[in-house]
Formats: C-alpha cells, sequence, structure tokens
C-alpha cells in the first residue's frame, strides 16, 4: 500500500519583551535559576496579573506579516494542569477568542515549487517554568525564570507532507518572526520549539489518520530526523494490523530515539474556563495601524524587490533575503561598489563560508559592508585579479585592514604591462614547439591551446597578472 504522511505545526514563539506577560519580572536569558520569578510569576495569594501591551503589539505584528485576520477582542483562559515547573496549576493562555485568526505562510520547496500552509490560529500565553534533571541525582530542580515568559504559539493546518516541507516551513516562520523583531529566534535557548503533528493515511484517502505529537524539538535536524522515524514506525504498526494510539511523545536527541510520554489529552481534559483575573482585550484600528508601521519590508517583497532592482536570480534574491541583516549588509555592500552580482556572490560565498567555519553570526564579521565593496572594487577596475582577491580578503578577515592599504603593503599590485610582455616574450621563446603548433592549428582549437601559455605566465607572475591583459598579450603576439 502506498501511504501519505500528513504534517501540522504547533510553535511555540518567545516574544522578545523585556518583562514577562503578566508580571515585571525580566525576561533575559542565563541568569541564575529562581532570580527572575517574582510573586505573581510564582502565584503567591493576593497577586493579579496584568497585560503586557508590548507582547499584543508584537501579536499583531506577526499576524498582519502572515496576512492573518486580527482578533480585536481576544479573552484569557485557564489550562488547568498539574506538572512541578508550573506554580500555579494552570497555564494562562488563549483558546476560544485568539488575538490572531487564520492566516498563511507561502514556502518554497527544492527546484523552485511554491506551497501555502495555512495557519489556523495564533495565540498569546504564558510559558512555563524549566524542570531540571542533571546535577539532581534522583531528584529534579525546578528553575522558574521562563515561567511567565510570553509565547505567541502558531498552529498550522495539516498542510506539509513531508519532513522538506515542514522543516521550509519552520525555516520561513524563523525568518518571518526574526525579521520583523519579535523575537530573537535562538532555538538552543528556547526562544522557538516545534511540536510536530505526525499521521499516515493511505494515499487518496480524505480522512486524516490518528496523530501523535512530538514535542520540544528545537533543531530542523532534529525535527527532520524526527518526522522521518515517526512516519516509519506508524506505517509498520498499520501493515501488521496494528492500531496507532493518539499520544504526545518526546524525541532525545542524543539518543536519535523517541518514546512515549502521556496519552494525548482533548481540550476538555485541561477543563478551560475563563480566567477571572483578566478582562477580554479589545484593541481598536490605531492600535492595528501602529503595528503595521512597526513592520520592516518584509522578506518576500524584499526578495522580488531584489530580483528586479538588482537583477538577481529568485534563489539568490531567496537567499539573501533569509533574514534582514543579511538583506541589510549585501543592500550596502551592492551601494558601495556598484555591483550587485559579485556583492552577492561574495557575501554568500566567501563571507558564508568564513562565518559558518568559525561558528559566527554576520554581526560577528570583521568585514563590513564597505570593506568588502571597497575590495570589489578593486576586482572590478582591474587593480587585483580574483585569485589575489582572495587573499587580500583573508587578510582583511584577520583585521589587517582595507583592501587598497593590504594591496599596497602586502605588494599585491598586479604585474606592469612592462613586466607581464617581457613574460610573455620570454615563455613564447622558451617553447617554441607550442607555438608553432598554436600557430599551425585551425581558428576554433586556439582559445583551448592558449590556455598553456596563460597558465606558464600566471605561475611566472606568482598569480599577479591581470588576466584580461595577459589574453590580450598573448593573443597579439602569438595570432601575430
Amino acid at each position: 500500500m502506498e501511504w501519505e504522511t500528513v504534517i501540522g505545526l504547533e510553535v511555540h514563539v518567545q516574544l522578545a519583551t523585556k518583562t514577562k506577560i503578566f508580571s515585571a519580572a525580566s525576561t533575559a536569558f542565563g541568569a541564575e535559576a529562581n532570580t527572575q520569578a517574582c510573586a505573581i510569576d510564582l502565584a503567591m495569594p493576593g497577586t493579579l496579573p496584568v497585560a503586557n501591551k508590548q507582547a499584543f503589539h508584537y501579536a499583531v505584528m506577526f499576524g498582519l506579516a502572515i496576512d492573518a485576520e486580527i482578533g480585536k477582542r481576544s479573552v484569557f483562559e485557564r489550562k488547568n494542569y498539574f506538572y512541578p515547573d508550573l506554580p500555579k496549576g494552570y497555564q494562562t493562555t488563549q483558546l476560544a477568542l485568539p488575538i490572531v485568526g487564520p492566516g498563511h505562510i507561502d514556502i518554497e520547496l527544492d527546484g523552485g515549487e511554491q506551497k501555502r500552509v495555512r495557519i489556523h490560529h495564533a495565540h498569546l500565553e504564558e510559558d512555563a517554568g524549566k524542570s531540571l534533571h542533571e546535577n539532581f541525582q534522583g531528584m529534579s530542580g525546578i528553575d522558574l525564570n521562563r515561567a511567565g515568559t510570553p509565547l505567541i504559539e502558531v498552529v498550522s493546518e495539516p498542510d506539509m507532507r513531508s519532513s522538506e516541507e515542514a522543516v521550509a516551513f519552520a525555516r520561513k516562520l524563523h525568518s518571518i518572526v526574526t525579521s520583523i523583531g519579535i523575537c530573537d529566534g535562538a532555538m538552543s535557548q528556547g526562544s522557538m520549539r516545534f511540536d510536530v503533528n505526525i499521521s499516515v493515511r493511505p494515499k487518496g484517502q480524505e480522512k486524516l489518520g490518528t496523530r501523535t505529537e512530538t514535542k520540544n524539538l528545537n533543531s530542523y535536524r532534529f525535527m527532520e530526523a524526527c518526522i522521518a522515524q515517526e512516519v516509519a514506525r506508524q506505517i509498520d504498526c498499520l501493515e501488521k494490523g496494528e492500531e496507532i494510539r493518539q499520544e504526545t511523545r518526546l524525541y532525545d536527541g542524543d539518543t536519535h530515539k523517541a518514546k512515549p510520554m502521556r496519552s494525548k489529552e482533548e481540550a476538555n481534559d485541561y477543563r478551560y474556563f475563563p480566567c477571572p483575573d483578566l478582562l477580554p482585550v479589545v484593541i481598536d484600528d490605531d492600535f492595528i495601524a501602529a503595528a503595521r508601521a512597526a513592520l520592516p519590508e518584509l522578506l518576500d517583497a524584499r526578495s522580488a524587490r531584489f530580483e528586479s532592482d538588482y537583477g538577481l536570480s529568485a534563489y539568490d534574491a531567496g537567499i539573501l533575503c533569509t533574514d534582514h541583516p543579511t538583506a541589510n549588509f549585501f543592500e550596502a555592500t551592492a551601494k558601495s561598489c556598484d555591483d550587485a552580482k559579485l556583492s552577492a556572490n561574495w557575501l554568500m560565498g566567501d563571507v558564508s563560508a568564513k562565518l559558518n567555519a568559525e561558528e559566527k553570526k554576520l554581526a560577528d564579521s570583521p568585514i563590513s559592508p564597505e570593506q568588502l565593496g571597497g575590495l570589489i572594487a578593486r576586482i572590478k577596475d582591474n587593480t587585483i585579479t580574483t585569485k589575489i582577491a582572495k587573499q587580500v580578503f583573508e587578510f582583511m578577515w584577520a583585521g589587517e585592514g582595507d583592501a587598497d592599504a593590504i594591496i599596497e603593503s602586502k605588494g599585491l599590485k598586479p604585474t606592469g604591462s612592462g613586466d607581464l610582455e617581457k613574460m610573455v616574450d620570454e615563455i613564447i621563446a622558451n617553447n617554441a614547439k607550442q607555438v608553432a603548433n598554436y600557430q599551425a592549428a585551425d581558428e576554433s582549437k586556439r582559445p583551448k591551446m592558449l590556455g598553456f601559455f596563460v597558465g606558464q605566465v600566471m605561475k611566472a607572475s606568482k598569480g599577479q597578472a591581470n588576466p584580461q591583459q595577459l589574453n590580450q598579450l598573448l593573443k597579439a603576439k602569438l595570432d601575430g
């Protein structure tokens, strides 16, 4: 039997507010355990929550960025469950009336195929604390610093059919929330966590199969591996005549294995009811207009502009518009050297390779856009060859100055025309047989044969001969 995979994602996005969603406690990452949890976060008797206006502003920005309906009236509810890192015994969240309604995110797959993934809704809620199991022999530690941190939970429709589509969606969502500035996107710190709902069904069947939910994945690699493993497990069960149990599962990134955590709860298991401590939140058109005005140029629109204004391919524009820092770096470089294509090539090539090798972000690049543009300008005006430019780039990366200073101090200027002609004459004189073969050859074969002489001169000049000038000089002498 041929099977079809069905995937939906629930993504917890930590909002970049300075304080928590219902208290003034800090949301800064990395503080000592339990030093950023105030009386409200700890659910002390007599404390009352106050909604963080900035969290609503960020949530509306997200809704506008995905072309979603904005809930002008949203209500907080209590989701009741008992867990050690949930001090109140319930989570304050939204269910019936979320802040963001139906929207969509468009993704691009390998080969350029476009697909639209529908968003069911996105709601505001508070995060729980964190259970710590290391360094506590026979016990667990509880850190409540994260308790009360504002989240939006983005819930997709089950529109994805492969791990490739799920990862493309996750990456696109990451690009959106980081580019509009509502989340720092640091997945290793828990700023984005993915719950993956997976089911399989016979190909052509409309009815959805029984799904499982694997929680708290924080890397694309883990997501891809988890989906492949769970799909294979479900197909194996069904082909053996067994039933799929609706359950919540955990994937261990160290062992690369998943295991059941608990049977999957339904909404009524949580006994939702409106939070009596928080009034419904009503926002008006002015609030929405302010959120719209705060949006930067969206990445899809910027990618289209890069194609039209700079003549870039859709692929190059898409790569450069993965996030705003990369797009900004490219535009500043292109502006400084007036060459978009070379700017794109260097940024996606040498700069990206260096950053990856050193595990750095673009913000940590020791070369500024203007410095990179200065290097490209020296290639364009034939001051240096591309080969020499790569040497200059290494010196620039090491912090030895800009391109002009390095070219001068390291003696990397190309061989002068007089010296170059002398080298050409020597190579021709020392290779009479190759010259004779070249001059006797058919015109169509000569360009390939010219490569021998180019190689000899480049070797003699230690790669510092200008290729264009060299080719012209060789052709003039050999053809003459």
